[in-house]
C-alpha cells in the first residue's frame, strides 16, 4: 500500500505528482494492467517462455 503525507508548502499538483510516481515505483500500476483480464496459465507460459528466446537470440547476437 502506497501512503503519502503531505509536505509542508505542497501543492496538490505536486503531491499527484509524487504520488503517481510512488505508485508507479511500488509497480501497482504494472500488476494492474496484467489482472485486468484473466490470462490461462498457458499463454502466460507461453508469453514467458517466447520472452526467454528472444532474449537469447539478442545475447547470441551480442557476442558474434
Amino acid at each position: 500500500m502506497v501512503k503519502l503525507t503531505l509536505r509542508e508548502k505542497e501543492t496538490a499538483q505536486e503531491a499527484v505528482r509524487r504520488f503517481r510516481k510512488l505508485v508507479e515505483r511500488s509497480g501497482i500500476k504494472k500488476e494492474m494492467r496484467v489482472r485486468e483480464f484473466y490470462e490461462k496459465p498457458s499463454e502466460t507460459k507461453r508469453r514467458a517462455r517466447l520472452r526467454a528466446e528472444r532474449r537469447n537470440l539478442r545475447e547470441r547476437k551480442m557476442m558474434e
